[in-house]
């Protein structure tokens, strides 16, 4: 099946769909960080080429519960981050590329974001890693179209909030964005199995 993974770098989820014999590609702004199929640009580009599976994971910055306070007006941060007006710009941008990447041209859709009150659409389940062989804490929602729940496949105890608790760095971002390996196999195995069995 030929199967889409949205605004990925890393190419964990990409690569786990090939594994299990499909034809996948990544797309991101970023180039890839492990070599394979991908498309170096915006994802409307190529999104209505026919895809029979997308899985996305749009940025969640202006999205996201802890970046509420910064939408209300305010001083200018030393940071240089946005807010108040051009904030909110940003979030209104970001709930639109939600929305597209959710409502696009493929019979079935996972859209991945953090819990989040901003989002209007209530997630279809959310998941830990730990349900997935990774001691870690840190919920995900997947906002599902056309497939069914991720199952958990490995449950283990462990369970820390290391990727919060990651000092500052420049590539602090990067390093939390990254989709857990475990995960990314379930997605392939999972919803790569159904979508043959689909089309079988």
């Amino acid at each position: 099946m030929r199967v889409l993974v949205a605004c990925e770098y890393s190419g964990r989820v990409r690569d786990a769909f090939i594994r299990h014999g499909h034809d996948a590609m990544s797309c991101d702004l970023l180039p890839t960080e492990a070599p394979g199929p991908h498309y170096q640009g915006d994802v409307r580009d190529v999104i209505s080429d026919g895809w029979d599976l997308m899985v996305a994971h749009p940025t969640c910055t202006y999205m996201a519960r802890s970046g509420m306070r910064w939408l209300k007006d305010q001083p200018a941060l030393k940071s240089g981050k946005p807010v108040g007006e051009a904030r909110r710009k940003l979030l209104a941008e970001s709930l639109e590329f939600f929305d597209l990447l959710l409502n696009a041209p493929i019979p079935r859709i996972a859209v991945e974001n953090p819990r989040s009150h901003l989002i209007p659409v209530p997630a279809t389940q959310y998941i830990q890693p730990w349900q997935f062989g990774h001691g870690e804490l840190k919920e995900t929602g997947l906002w599902l179209r056309g497939l069914p729940p991720l199952v958990p496949t490995n449950i283990v105890d462990g369970r820390e909030p290391r990727i919060h608790r990651m000092g500052p760095s420049a590539t602090r971002w990067k390093d939390r964005s990254r989709t857990y390996q475990g995960i990314a196999d379930a997605f392939a195995s999972q919803w790569g199995g159904l979508v043959l069995w689909a089309a079988a």
